[in-house]
């Protein structure tokens, strides 16, 4: 019977990849909301004209997100934190609409910054960055239209 070999990650958290965007050591991190899934990857120390760049799907944030609350939620976090130009973020986001996709990016980055330094937890915490948003669409019941919308009742 072989041997399973052990996955080995440095004890800090974070990780090294080759063939990375802005190469280095990164932190990643999950983040969802309804029904979608955003893997988050903050690199450390990104290379000139990198700093503070979001890529997500590999597009520009501004492109993907046009809208500026979005951008601003996406944001918020290393905002909070005072980080903002000190990563370089790639994400690789699926499923729901773009505002569902914002919520997912932002708790990502949420949790992938508490793997960088476990002390932003005092700020981010307070803030709601760190609480997965429970809320979902209601399923749909048999004998009616939507989840509790019901035919027209009529008298006669």
């Amino acid at each position: 019977m072989p041997e399973k070999k052990e996955k080995t990650t440095p004890p800090s958290g974070a990780r090294k990849k080759k063939n990375s965007p802005a190469g280095g050591k990164y932190f990643e991190a999950v983040g969802r909301r309804k029904s979608s899934v955003a893997r988050v990857r903050l690199f450390e120390k990104p290379t000139e004209g990198k700093k503070g760049d979001v890529l997500i799907n590999d597009k520009a944030m501004l492109t993907y997100l046009p809208i500026k609350e979005l951008r601003d939620t996406v944001k918020a976090p290393l905002k909070k934190v005072e980080v903002l130009k000190n990563f370089f973020i790639s994400v690789k986001v699926k499923g729901g609409g773009i505002s569902s996709q914002a919520g997912a990016i932002r708790l990502g980055i949420s949790r992938a910054l508490l793997k960088f330094n476990p002390e932003f937890r005092l700020i981010l915490k307070p803030e709601g960055f760190l609480t997965r948003d429970p809320r979902a669409k209601e399923r749909r019941k048999f004998g009616l239209k939507k989840a509790r919308k019901a035919a027209q009742w009529s008298k006669r």
